[in-house]
């Protein structure tokens, strides 16, 4: 069986001007202050956080042929977080080495973020922005960040060619997204908000799931090339997650820019 539990921030950063959610940008900010409560709205994200860390740290260790079991096998490379919400991934990012930036469209989720991560002693760059005015700035980074975050934004097509663009050649984008199947519906929405009250209700609207086709697409069309598919499931028994082929609900993808 499998589940969606992907709350994460929306960022502006990862947006156009016009593709940024006001509603979502609410929505989040009404629980940033419970981003670190492993038993509060974001406790799914706290289950399966283990899972997107590791695809992450194995697909650049593939990508820039690092030893992931060295202390900080990624020192010397950027990593751009966009949505990053309260930190959640930036903080295991940068202890495996990687200058980290974190961008959200909420305010209140970068301070949140900045806090808990100068109480950890990490230093980590966290800005409220957008994407786009990062692509203006000339900004680019070797890994890229996109989580639970697509399915919050207006113009999907707009947001990853902003992610696209962000990537430098020979670099990396990691997504996760949920995909827009009736499973999806009767798992993510219906059973994750209504029955489970995993989510907070209205956390998630099912027409805004993406297919992975569709985001494959939308990364073609920024110059990245898809190197993996994955799926996350949800075993209700064991009460844990796991990578899978079934990419029905929860899934991640990894593309790279050609060098």
């Amino acid at each position: 069986m499998s589940a969606s539990p992907a709350p994460t921030a929306p960022t502006p950063a990862t947006q156009a001007p016009g593709s940024v959610l006001d509603s979502e940008v609410a929505k989040f900010a009404a629980m940033a202050d419970t981003w670190w409560d492993p038993d509060g709205p974001f406790k799914p994200l706290h289950t399966f956080n283990p899972k997107r860390l590791a695809f992450i740290r194995d697909q650049a260790a593939a990508c820039f042929r690092r030893d992931p079991h060295q202390r900080e096998p990624f020192a010397g490379l950027t990593l751009l977080d966009i949505g990053c919400g309260g930190g959640l991934l930036c903080e295991p990012m940068a202890r495996l080495g990687f200058q980290v930036t974190g961008i959200d469209a909420t305010e209140k989720n970068i301070g949140v973020a900045s806090v808990h991560a100068e109480r950890s002693g990490l230093p980590i760059d966290y800005r409220a922005g957008t994407a786009e005015a990062l692509v203006a700035d000339g900004r680019r980074f070797d890994v890229v960040l996109t989580m639970e975050v697509v399915e919050h934004v207006a113009d999907v097509d707009s947001f990853l060619h902003s992610c696209a663009a962000l990537v430098k050649p020979g670099g990396l984008l990691v997504g996760a997204t949920l995909n827009r199947t009736l499973k999806s519906l009767a798992l993510a929405k219906i059973g994750a908000e209504y029955v489970l009250r995993w989510l907070p209700r209205g956390t998630h609207d099912w027409r805004k799931f993406v297919r992975p086709a569709d985001f494959a697409a939308g990364l073609r069309a920024g110059g990245l090339t898809v190197e993996a598919l994955a799926g996350m499931t949800y075993n209700p028994i064991a009460a844990s997650w796991s990578l899978s082929r079934d990419l029905g609900v929860n899934y991640l993808i990894a593309a790279r820019k050609a060098a």
